[in-house]
Protein backbone atom coordinates (compact mmCIF):
# COMPACT_ATOMS: atom_id res chain seq x y z
CA UNK A 1 0.00 0.00 0.00
CA UNK A 2 1.59 3.72 -1.18
CA UNK A 3 1.79 5.80 1.85
CA UNK A 4 2.11 9.62 1.66
CA UNK A 5 3.37 12.72 3.77
CA UNK A 6 2.17 16.16 3.78
CA UNK A 7 4.77 19.10 5.01
CA UNK A 8 1.51 20.45 5.59
CA UNK A 9 -0.35 19.08 7.74
CA UNK A 10 2.46 17.01 9.21
CA UNK A 11 0.14 13.61 8.18
CA UNK A 12 0.81 10.38 6.70
CA UNK A 13 -1.66 8.94 4.45
CA UNK A 14 -2.63 5.63 2.85
CA UNK A 15 -3.30 5.52 -0.55
CA UNK A 16 -7.17 3.26 -0.86
CA UNK A 17 -7.80 4.31 2.56
CA UNK A 18 -7.89 8.02 2.90
CA UNK A 19 -10.15 9.58 -0.15
CA UNK A 20 -8.52 12.78 -0.34
CA UNK A 21 -4.97 13.68 -0.13
CA UNK A 22 -3.59 17.33 0.93
CA UNK A 23 -2.21 19.03 -2.40
CA UNK A 24 1.14 18.83 -1.15
CA UNK A 25 1.18 14.89 -0.29
CA UNK A 26 4.38 13.01 -1.78
CA UNK A 27 5.05 9.57 -1.52
CA UNK A 28 7.15 8.01 0.86
CA UNK A 29 8.64 4.64 1.02
CA UNK A 30 8.87 2.24 4.45
CA UNK A 31 11.87 2.76 5.29
CA UNK A 32 11.60 6.71 5.38
CA UNK A 33 8.39 5.94 7.01
CA UNK A 34 10.16 3.88 10.24
CA UNK A 35 13.15 5.78 10.33
CA UNK A 36 11.35 9.49 10.31
CA UNK A 37 8.05 9.15 11.54
CA UNK A 38 7.74 6.05 13.35
CA UNK A 39 11.03 5.86 15.41
CA UNK A 40 12.84 9.01 14.79
CA UNK A 41 16.16 9.24 16.68
CA UNK A 42 16.80 11.04 19.89
CA UNK A 43 17.70 14.40 20.13
CA UNK A 44 16.48 14.89 16.03
CA UNK A 45 13.42 16.65 14.89
CA UNK A 46 11.43 16.58 11.77
CA UNK A 47 12.35 18.77 8.92
CA UNK A 48 11.47 18.79 5.36
CA UNK A 49 13.42 19.14 2.46
CA UNK A 50 13.18 20.51 -0.50
CA UNK A 51 11.08 18.02 -2.33
CA UNK A 52 8.53 18.24 0.72
CA UNK A 53 10.09 15.03 1.93
CA UNK A 54 10.24 14.48 5.99
CA UNK A 55 13.71 13.85 7.04
CA UNK A 56 15.13 14.33 10.60
CA UNK A 57 17.51 17.33 11.73
CA UNK A 58 19.57 17.24 14.61
CA UNK A 59 18.12 19.70 17.71
CA UNK A 60 20.84 21.71 19.22
CA UNK A 61 21.68 21.40 22.62
CA UNK A 62 19.52 23.34 25.30
CA UNK A 63 21.27 26.37 26.57
CA UNK A 64 21.86 26.29 30.97
CA UNK A 65 18.73 28.74 31.06
CA UNK A 66 16.72 26.32 28.93
CA UNK A 67 18.14 23.04 30.95
CA UNK A 68 17.28 24.97 34.31
CA UNK A 69 13.33 26.19 32.66
CA UNK A 70 13.19 22.38 31.84
CA UNK A 71 14.23 20.88 35.26
CA UNK A 72 11.91 23.34 37.16
CA UNK A 73 8.71 22.71 35.23
CA UNK A 74 9.68 18.69 36.13
CA UNK A 75 9.89 19.91 39.33
CA UNK A 76 6.64 21.70 39.67
CA UNK A 77 4.43 19.12 37.74
CA UNK A 78 5.61 16.47 40.07
CA UNK A 79 4.90 18.60 42.99
CA UNK A 80 2.03 19.15 41.85
CA UNK A 81 0.72 15.19 41.46
CA UNK A 82 1.68 14.19 44.78
CA UNK A 83 1.27 17.52 46.95
CA UNK A 84 -2.88 16.36 47.22
CA UNK A 85 -1.29 13.07 49.03
CA UNK A 86 -0.34 15.39 52.09
CA UNK A 87 -3.21 17.58 51.62
CA UNK A 88 -5.43 14.31 52.14
CA UNK A 89 -3.62 13.23 54.96
CA UNK A 90 -3.77 16.37 56.75
CA UNK A 91 -7.75 16.63 56.25
CA UNK A 92 -8.24 13.02 57.92
CA UNK A 93 -5.98 13.60 60.84
CA UNK A 94 -7.96 17.01 61.70
CA UNK A 95 -11.30 15.18 60.92
CA UNK A 96 -9.96 12.23 63.57
CA UNK A 97 -10.36 9.73 60.75
CA UNK A 98 -8.09 6.89 59.89
CA UNK A 99 -5.06 8.00 57.34
CA UNK A 100 -4.79 6.31 54.68
CA UNK A 101 -1.07 7.06 54.90
CA UNK A 102 1.15 5.32 57.29
CA UNK A 103 3.22 7.59 60.05
CA UNK A 104 6.10 6.53 58.19
CA UNK A 105 4.56 7.27 54.32
CA UNK A 106 3.50 10.21 55.81
CA UNK A 107 6.97 11.91 56.77
CA UNK A 108 8.54 10.15 53.63
CA UNK A 109 6.36 12.04 51.69
CA UNK A 110 7.07 15.54 53.37
CA UNK A 111 10.71 15.00 52.91
CA UNK A 112 10.06 14.13 49.40
CA UNK A 113 8.04 17.31 48.52
CA UNK A 114 10.96 19.42 50.85
CA UNK A 115 13.79 17.69 48.38
CA UNK A 116 11.53 18.94 45.44
CA UNK A 117 11.65 22.50 46.55
CA UNK A 118 15.31 22.60 47.54
CA UNK A 119 16.40 20.45 44.36
CA UNK A 120 16.59 23.80 41.87
CA UNK A 121 19.65 25.18 44.92
CA UNK A 122 21.44 21.35 44.31
CA UNK A 123 24.95 21.89 42.98
CA UNK A 124 24.06 19.27 40.03
CA UNK A 125 20.75 20.84 39.36
CA UNK A 126 18.99 20.81 36.67
CA UNK A 127 20.93 16.61 35.52
CA UNK A 128 18.16 14.31 35.41
CA UNK A 129 20.49 12.35 37.58
CA UNK A 130 20.34 14.55 40.39
CA UNK A 131 16.45 14.60 40.50
CA UNK A 132 15.14 13.72 43.80
CA UNK A 133 13.90 10.15 44.21
CA UNK A 134 10.37 9.33 45.38
CA UNK A 135 9.64 6.93 47.62
CA UNK A 136 8.88 3.59 46.17
CA UNK A 137 5.32 3.19 47.99
CA UNK A 138 4.52 6.45 45.90
CA UNK A 139 5.44 4.95 42.16
CA UNK A 140 2.56 2.11 43.60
Amino acid sequence: MKRFYSRTTGNTYLAGYHISLPEDAVEIDDERYDAVIANPKAGTARAHDDEGLPVLVELAPLSDEELSQEAKAWRDQTFDRVVWLRDRHRDEVELMKATTLSDSEYQELLVYLQALRKWPQAKKFPSKRSRPKRPAWLAD
